[in-house]
């Protein structure tokens, strides 16, 4: 997880990950949408590749990357965790916030 966290972190590899959501691309034409240099492009895929979120299939000379399943699926498990948690934090202060207002504390009032 934290090879996928710290891969995810870098905002390049972010719009990389973003752009690829949409299907597979060339490294070519990674760079031109996202303005990028094609070196700086292909070591950013690097590093996704690995810590596994891309894989690459070569076609001559081309090398198209597409994202991988697997790690955003275990990163969404992951997070869904925290997303329980959150949302038992969040009724939890509603509940107070309800609670205030039925015993009709207002703040003006100060």
């Amino acid at each position: 997880m934290k090879t996928t966290l710290n891969a995810l972190a870098e905002p390049n590899r972010l719009q990389i990950v973003e752009l690829l959501r949409d299907g597979p691309h060339t490294v070519g034409e990674i760079a031109d949408r996202l303005s990028l240099n094609q070196p700086q492009v292909s070591k950013h895929l690097r590093v996704l590749s690995n810590a596994e979120l891309v894989e690459v299939n070569a076609i001559s000379n081309r090398r198209i990357y597409k994202l991988r399943a697997k790690p955003f699926i275990e990163l969404d498990s992951w997070l869904d965790t925290y997303r329980h948690i959150w949302d038992e934090r969040f009724d939890l202060l509603d509940e107070y916030l309800q609670d205030l207002q039925r015993k009709g504390v207002n703040h003006d009032d100060k």
